[in-house]
């Protein structure tokens, strides 16, 4: 339900609505387990469809694709919808577009090695501060060498060579420890074992098909499946995080524009912030402060408050906060803070509400003219108009067919990093193998028994070698590639 309100999201003491022109000031929405959590994200998500606005969110338990069918009657709901006196609520679906890191719940979604840069590589794999240098001289080699890191294997290929030629490379670049590389080449391993090599090649993800409407004027919503992807937490969270600095960096500014180009919810937003080095949690905090003038709107879903930073909480204008447990001294903190966070309403202890809210109910406060927060009220929650649950295979297969089809689906092949430094180093080391045949010819005719060559090598000659070793292996055969992608936008 949208008027000229804006988004409605339920009754308090009065309606409540999500104004659409502050929407991009962000949010939060909290509360325990089978709080309700789920359905205000579907309610705000068919909310900003209907006004045009695309949506991104990651469906963690499998069931939020339902929002592109029509929900089912149900009694409970329709008396809900009368009770907060919602005269057109009806059962409609919305439109969607399924994605997927691994390609089997709906169409594959990549990037190249080279887009994410070694920062978010480095979380990725969970380096520390050695081996993160040892991984940004990777990429500056290859950057003065002009060599395409585009998929896993390229990376792979990189890291060996560097670390095969560490001595070489001390001079100019700085020192690589074998441990180092070692501790690299195993993350990576674990990494493709997990499936994560899938994120990497092409052709590679471009923004604009985040950004898309259908014939008749509503936002699409993209649902990234993410019930496998989350048995790999660090990926999950790289990966959303690289997708808000990708709408970061390449977005024109807007200003405050009537309603966002984007919504993005990131849930289980705790996984981005779980041991995370103050050094990336004021990049996030500068990304979230800085996107609103991209047009972007970012949501933070979470159990607990206390799961975002302070810095990063106080970006977040518009929350709803679900039922909190107060069993534990930490819980009781939790409640306060939660509490706290909210402009008070003296009809009530906000403290005592949290802690007695029932499912589907929630405290909230959205913001009013000028971005002033409004005082908090203790809401019923609009029942949504699609689906609540699952969709099935059948479904699922014929959503599919929509715009993205074929469009990611298959991979494509393309010469990068790792055969040309192969073809390079054959060439070289035909070279080096010819003078050193002239050589020896020379040697023989002079009959010089004293004149051995020595088993010295040059700089080039063991680079070469070394290179020929490391990616003629079995590795490199297995090597797959893709497009240029976004190192030309």
């Amino acid at each position: 339900m949208t008027n000229n309100n804006g988004i409605y999201i339920g009754k308090g003491e009065t309606d409540i609505y999500l104004s659409p022109a502050l929407a991009n000031r962000h949010g939060l929405i909290a509360g325990a387990t089978g709080t309700g959590k789920t359905v205000t994200l579907q309610i705000l998500s068919e909310g900003f469809s209907k006004l045009g606005v695309p949506v991104f969110m990651a469906d963690v338990k499998g069931d939020l694709a339902g929002i592109s069918m029509p929900g089912k009657t149900h009694a409970k709901l329709e008396e809900r919808a009368r009770d907060i006196g919602m005269q057109d609520y009806k059962y409609e679906g919305f439109p969607v577009i399924l994605w997927d890191l691994f390609g089997e719940q709906g169409h594959p979604i990549r990037t190249t090695v080279s887009d994410m840069g070694p920062l978010l590589l480095s979380r990725l794999l969970d380096l520390n501060d050695t081996q993160e240098g040892v991984m940004n001289i990777a990429f500056k080699l290859a950057d003065d060498e002009g060599l395409l890191l585009l998929d896993f294997k390229d990376l792979r290929s990189m890291i060996q060579f560097v670390g095969e030629n560490a001595k070489q490379l001390t001079t100019e670049y700085g020192n690589v420890s074998s441990a180092s590389i070692g501790a690299i080449q195993r993350r990576l391993l674990v990494l493709e074992q997990q499936g994560g090599e899938n994120f990497f090649g092409e052709p590679a993800l471009e923004l604009n098909d985040l950004m898309r409407t259908d014939t008749n004027g509503q936002g699409y919503i993209n649902i990234l499946a993410a019930d496998q992807l989350m048995m790999n937490p660090k990926l999950y969270s790289t990966f959303l995080l690289w997708l808000l600095a990708e709408l970061f960096e390449q977005l024109p500014e807007v200003g405050d524009p009537d309603k966002p180009k984007l919504v993005f919810f990131f849930d289980e937003a705790h996984l981005l912030f779980d041991d995370a080095p103050k050094a990336l949690i004021d990049k996030v905090e500068q990304v979230v402060r800085l996107i609103r003038s991209k047009g972007v709107g970012v949501y933070f879903v979470t159990q607990n408050p206390m799961d975002v930073p302070n810095d990063v909480l106080g970006q977040l204008g518009n929350r709803i906060q679900h039922s909190l447990r107060a069993f534990t001294p930490r819980d009781k903190k939790a409640v306060k803070a939660a509490a706290d966070t909210f402009r008070a309403n003296p009809n009530f202890d906000a403290s005592e509400a949290i802690t007695r809210l029932g499912v589907g109910h929630a405290l909230v406060s959205t913001l009013e003219k000028k971005g002033i927060p409004g005082i908090v009220q203790e809401t019923t929650i609009r029942p949504p108009s699609s689906r609540m649950g699952p969709i099935s295979s059948s479904e699922r297969q014929s959503m599919l067919g929509g715009p993205m089809q074929g469009r990611y689906d298959k991979p494509i092949d393309r010469l990068s990093a790792h055969e040309l430094l192969l073809e390079r180093a054959k060439k070289k080391a035909l070279e080096i193998e010819r003078q050193e045949q002239e050589e020896e010819r020379e040697r023989l005719e002079k009959k010089q028994s004293s004149g051995r060559k020595s088993n010295r090598q040059g700089v080039g000659e063991a680079m070469l070698k070394s290179l020929v070793r490391s990616i003629g292996s079995g590795l490199g055969r297995k090597i797959v590639r893709g497009l240029l992608g976004s190192l030309l936008k």
